[in-house]
């Protein structure tokens, strides 16, 4: 209980509240009684103010007639008048002998008095007149006394029920906490425990609890997948690489047991080593789409012209697309600015030009494009082979995905994950859409001018890119 978050929270909660109660009371007390102060010492001031002035218009005489008259007409019975000559007896007024506690003028002297055969309490100042006299003046205040009484004694009872509701609301604070903390406590140790399906539970009120458990939800549903992500490609590494390690054996033991010569044995390590390459590039793309998606290339961000350099890769794979029979079409603007890694996105749209070069019929035609609207660049490799199903493009990013079209033709699945990873890392995305007949695969990325640009049809250049080792990575 003593370490209970919740336990301390409540009874924060309930200090909080009871000192701000203990607070309104005292100023509601202080306020009062100091008002009902103020205005028996402003009427006593008042009073005797205009007791000296008859003072000093008439003397004695006419000071003793005004205290005479304000008696008379003192219809309250609170006000306190005495008047004492320079031996203290009392010469008018009705306490009938001098305060032995009143010693200084100026100062207000609460007193025990009595009146008439009544005791009461009273508030009096002295003044001393000239001659020797000496004027009091002062207010019964009993009734202020009982009214402040019956103020503590309300005030009181108020702090009880203050104190009752506080202790009522921190239990039911502590309910609270406890309930929604036990809620992402037991979700935690279930997802803990290997079960990722449970979630926190909304209450629905769109508070700030609500938005802890969408934050919680959302982040457990992002668990769910790397984690579902991380078996599947287990998995295909496990199944894709199996058969060319297998095949890197059996080749290596053939020659090992039958080679019977040098040129034999050298013919059949080479062949494993080729195979043994194939899985090392697997496993370097698997690493460079990691370096990717954790944005660890972003330090290399400058300026990039798509212009030349989506020309320069028509260079290159327009020689290609001619051995495979096809026609590469180049439709870009002069310059096309934007922000980025030069590097990956030459290799991104290589490995889109790839993949249309190995599934374009013999005879078809390849459109690489660049456009502007707005501020978003468009990059599409377009083509007329088979394309990929609808139902297959929801996970043709996934790594080591490989549809039913492309079971039979080389590759490892990684190239469109690569594509996908570049374009999230530039801020954009990868859209895949059929074009009855072929596939047309666009990255959009931001632009860095507001100017749009002018496209203009290009066919392929003749020469090659100087930089034309692409490492392109197959799709499927």
């Amino acid at each position: 209980m003593i370490r209970s978050a919740s336990l301390r929270f409540a009874l924060l909660f309930g200090v909080v509240f009871a000192a701000s109660a203990l607070a309104l009371v005292l100023f509601l007390w202080l306020s009062t009684a100091g008002l009902l102060d103020r205005q028996v010492e402003a009427a006593i001031n008042a009073d005797a103010q205009g007791l000296v002035e008859r003072w000093s218009e008439g003397g004695i005489p006419s000071l003793l007639l005004t205290i005479q008259d304000r008696l008379a007409e003192n219809v309250d019975d609170d006000a306190i008048y005495e008047v004492s000559d320079p031996l203290g007896a009392t010469v008018a007024g009705n306490l009938g002998r001098w305060p032995e506690r009143v010693a200084r003028p100026g100062v207000i002297y609460e007193l025990q008095v009595s009146r008439a055969g009544t005791h009461s309490v009273a508030d009096v100042r002295r003044y001393d007149l000239p001659g020797g006299f000496r004027l009091l003046v002062g207010r019964d205040v009993r009734g202020r006394v009982q009214l402040r009484q019956l103020l503590t004694s309300t005030l009181l009872s108020s702090m009880l029920v203050v104190a009752l509701l506080g202790t009522a609301g921190a239990l039911l604070i502590r309910n609270l906490f406890r309930r929604m903390v036990a809620e992402v406590s037991a979700t935690a140790e279930a997802i803990a425990g290997g079960d990722l399906t449970p979630r926190v539970r909304r209450t629905g009120g769109g508070d700030e609890f609500d938005r802890m458990a969408e934050s919680i939800n959302t982040m457990l549903e992002r668990i769910a997948k790397l984690m579902d992500g991380v078996r599947q490609v287990s998995n295909a590494i496990a199944h894709d690489l199996r058969t060319p390690i297998t095949r890197a054996r059996a080749r290596l033991e053939d020659a090992a047991l039958h080679a019977r010569s040098e040129a034999e044995l050298r013919a059949g390590v080479e062949r494993a080593v080729a195979d043994l390459d194939g899985v090392t590039a697997v496993f370097q793309a698997l690493m460079r789409i990691a370096e990717i998606e954790v944005g660890a290339r972003r330090s290399a961000f400058a300026e990039v012209d798509l212009g030349p350099l989506l020309a320069d890769l028509a260079d290159l794979y327009g020689a290609v697309a001619e051995e495979h029979g096809l026609t590469l079409r180049l439709e870009v603007p002069d310059t096309l600015a934007i922000l980025g890694d030069r590097d990956l996105l030459q290799q991104a749209v290589a490995n889109l030009l790839d993949n249309a070069t190995k599934f374009s019929p013999q005879g078809g035609q390849i459109t690489l494009c660049a456009t502007r609207a707005d501020r978003i660049v468009t990059l599409s490799v377009a083509d007329q082979g088979p394309g990929i199903p609808e139902a297959d493009r929801p996970r043709a990013a996934e790594r080591f995905f490989r549809g039913e079209t492309a079971r039979n033709t080389p590759g490892s699945g990684l190239g469109l994950a690569l594509v996908q990873a570049v374009a999230v890392l530039h801020d954009g995305q990868l859209a895949l859409e059929d074009t009855h007949p072929g596939l047309r695969a666009s990255i959009t990325v931001p632009a860095m001018t507001a100017a749009p640009p002018n496209i203009t049809p290009a066919s392929s250049a003749p020469h090659p890119p100087e930089n034309a080792a692409l490492s392109s990575t197959h799709l499927r």
